[in-house]
């Protein structure tokens, strides 16, 4: 049995089409992602896709796009675990560490990997296959790399280890 699965959140076609949703270098965390994908297909270890059920454009983009037998998750809000069956799923399979990648960094990454630490999982992120988009607050205009970086190192505070695909891999 397996005790290690890949999350892979929100990598989703929203985040990737022209308009307010529009993350920061998207199609670049997505191949990064995939690299990941990659590896624990090859390994026959478990993979689950959140999805978060958006009106439009709402479908898992093509690059990480789940095969029959990989688990989807399908939620409302920013945490992955709230009002879905994502621990129970995980409980049934033995699940002790998780490995995350996706979007936004700032929402439903950071508010999962949170989460995560409530229900006593080892968390890796795989920073560089997740991204975000620019915010603003307080009047100021607060650019994607800037936002990415801080919730990066928020998170590995205490909450995960953070590190790069290339070394993940």
């Amino acid at each position: 049995m397996n005790e290690e699965a890949l999350l892979l959140i929100d990598i989703q076609n929203i985040y990737f089409t022209p308009g307010p949703l529009l993350l920061h270098k998207s199609k670049d965390a997505a191949k990064k992602a995939a690299r990941v994908l990659e590896k624990f297909r090859e390994e026959k270890k478990p993979v689950v896709h959140v999805q978060h059920n958006f009106k439009a454009f709402s479908g898992i983009n093509n690059l990480v796009k789940p095969t029959e037998s990989e688990k989807i998750i399908h939620k409302d809000y920013p945490s992955s675990f709230l009002k879905t069956d994502l621990r129970e799923y995980l409980q049934e399979l033995g699940i002790t560490k998780l490995v995350v990648a996706g979007m936004m960094s700032h929402m439903c990454v950071d508010t999962t990997v949170r989460a995560c630490q409530d229900y006593g999982y080892e968390v890796t992120v795989i920073e560089d296959a997740c991204t975000t988009m620019a915010l603003k607050y307080d009047k100021r205009k607060i650019d994607a790399e800037t936002v990415h970086a801080v919730y990066m190192a928020s998170l590995a505070e205490g909450f995960a280890k953070v590190m790069k695909a290339e070394d993940f891999l």
